[in-house]
């Protein structure tokens, strides 16, 4: 028996770490790394012993023989990466296993250095690693701050609530929360409660991990109508961000139509004809699994600018698109070189999962009968949106036929999610390259800023999942930890009690490690109600409210 890894790989290589035999690829030394959608065991040298399924920390890997009836493809996605080449490991007697050497910390600071008080700005994927690093690696006292009270970032607030798994390296981020070098400031805002000059005075170093939170627009007539939204703003609202309208999303079309060809986009039109009793079990926003409950969707329709082959989803993703139960998915057949492409496409490509679905045209208005559908239309670009009253009514899309001059269509739909990319926005007293959307750097140090570092996608851009952050952490850690070596932080002028002063001067409502323990809690005992893993506090005021109270209760016990 072998392991597969399956859809939810978070491409973060602690598996890689842990394997005995070295079957897993590609490795963070190797090329492929950060270029392949995910990793993978190679069949003919996995021994078998568990290691990689007990590290991984996002729960994707499982014996082959006991994957689903949905999973069963990832058995042969695993061992299709390493058709036509050479075992990976030696043939011997007895397994290959690593030749481990004399322990070598890189990362480490001198054992003469003093620790370094670093202030890591964003609680996300990227920040967490960085702050890991740190703290794993080094004596560093480390500040965490979130403009937001309540740490997480994409993890809570952009995984999409039927991927529990996923969120499980959120436990993992989790237990830093309360380590004892680090400190806690949840609810401020750079530039609002506290500059980056102030922040630089009371420490070494400040690593910011801000991400992209605004998207792309379309730039085409009627974009501004009522019900055209952005799927950053659809994925805050059914994961209760605080910034987010609870009732903001209308849902009383039949048919959505979706702007994009990413995993986002596959996201946004999967829970949009998910079953919404299967989600009651996840830990969707209160208001989004109402609003599902009396959705009249019934067709999403995903549209896709370039051909299947080029698509920007993951191959797993598209695969469990296909099993979403009561959901048939279909492949628009407007333009015949979206038919030829899969027809031409590898068992490997990404156009190849498409094989076998049934290839259907898209009818202006959404289809009769009580069927849920997603459809997939390639080379369709929107070229207006059409109001019906004070809201969109119709898409006009154009419509190909293979020589990309077929004129256009209209599709009837109610609401248009864009999930045509994110983009960063500018950090107060940071440079900013409003091409790129992010931070002028240099391995991750800031151009023209001493002692101020980039993280995770204000750094780099919106691309990678959740693992890429964590070679991109490392890279950004080793260059401030090169920077404390050669002398060239600033030294700060405050110390970690005159930053909390400053801190709650600025924000009465901060709330810290025991406060965000307490919300924790409280989401967790609402869940336990109703029989959810967790009902999030979906208000900055409850959330706040919550961190008191909880606060409180502990100092009177």
């Amino acid at each position: 028996m072998t392991y597969a890894i399956t859809q939810t790989c978070c491409n973060d290589a602690t598996c890689v770490a842990v394997c005995p035999v070295n079957c897993i690829h590609p490795t963070p030394e190797e090329r492929a790394f950060g270029s392949t959608e995910m990793l993978h065991i190679d069949p003919r040298a996995c021994i078998d012993c568990g290691a990689c399924a007990d590290a991984c920390p996002v729960d994707a890997i499982f014996p082959v023989d006991s994957l689903s009836a949905g999973q069963r493809e990832y058995a042969d996605i695993n061992a299709a990466y390493y058709e036509g080449a050479e075992p990976l490991v030696a043939e011997v007697d007895g397994p290959n296993f690593h030749a481990w050497g004399e322990p070598v910390f890189e990362r480490s600071l001198p054992s003469d250095f003093g620790p370094l008080r670093v202030a890591v700005v964003g609680t996300g994927p990227a920040g967490m690693y960085a702050a890991q690093d740190l703290l794993l690696h080094t004596a560093a006292e480390v500040t965490l701050i979130d403009r937001l009270p309540v740490a997480g970032g994409l993890v809570r607030y952009g995984v999409a609530p039927d991927h529990p798994a996923t969120k499980k390296v959120g436990d993992t981020f989790s237990r830093f929360h309360s380590h004892p070098r680090v400190r806690m400031h949840l609810g401020i805002e750079v530039g609002r409660d506290v500059t980056a000059e102030e922040l630089s005075a009371h420490h070494d170093a400040v690593i910011y991990a801000v991400g992209a939170s605004t998207d792309r627009r379309l730039g085409v007539p009627g974009e501004e109508l009522p019900g055209c939204l952005s799927a950053t703003a659809f994925v805050a609202w059914y994961n209760a961000h605080p910034e987010a309208v609870a009732q903001g999303v209308d849902l009383s079309a039949e048919r959505v139509v979706v702007v994009g060809n990413g995993n986002v986009a596959l996201d946004v039109a999967r829970i949009l004809v998910a079953d919404p009793e299967a989600l009651a079990a996840t830990d969707i926003a209160a208001h989004a699994l109402d609003a599902l409950r009396a959705s009249r969707v019934r067709e999403v329709v995903v549209l896709g600018r370039r051909g299947p082959e080029d698509a920007a989803y993951t191959r797993s993703e598209l695969l469990a698109l296909k099993h979403v139960p009561g959901v048939e998915l279909v492949v628009d057949d407007h333009d015949p070189r979206t038919a030829a492409a899969i027809d031409a496409a590898g068992a490997g490509d990404r156009a190849g999962v498409l094989k076998g679905l049934a290839r259907v045209p898209t009818a202006a208005e959404s289809p009769a009968g009580g069927e849920r559908r997603i459809v997939l239309r390639f080379h369709s670009e929107v070229v207006e949106i059409r109001g019906e009253g004070d809201a969109v009514g119709s898409v006009r899309v154009t419509d190909g036929g293979g020589d990309g001059d077929g004129g256009t269509a209209d599709l009837g739909a109610g609401l248009l999610l864009r999930a045509i990319g994110y983009r960063g926005l500018p950090v107060p007293g940071l440079p900013f390259d409003e091409t790129s959307g992010t931070v002028p750097h240099e391995g991750g140090r800031v151009a023209g800023v001493p002692g101020s570092y980039v993280v995770g996608w204000i750094k780099r851009g919106p691309s990678g999942g959740i693992g890429a952050n964590r070679t991109c952490a490392a890279e950004t850690v080793g260059t401030l930890l090169a920077d404390a070596v050669a002398g060239e932080l600033p030294a700060p002028a405050g110390d970690a009690k005159a930053f909390r002063r400053l801190a709650r001067q600025r924000n009465r409502r901060i709330v810290d490690a025991r406060g965000l323990a307490a919300i924790d809690r409280a989401e967790r005992d609402r869940g336990r109600r109703d029989g959810r893993p967790r009902v999030k506090l979906a208000t900055v005021e409850e959330l706040v409210a919550t961190a008191r109270a909880g606060r409180l209760l502990r100092l009177t016990r």
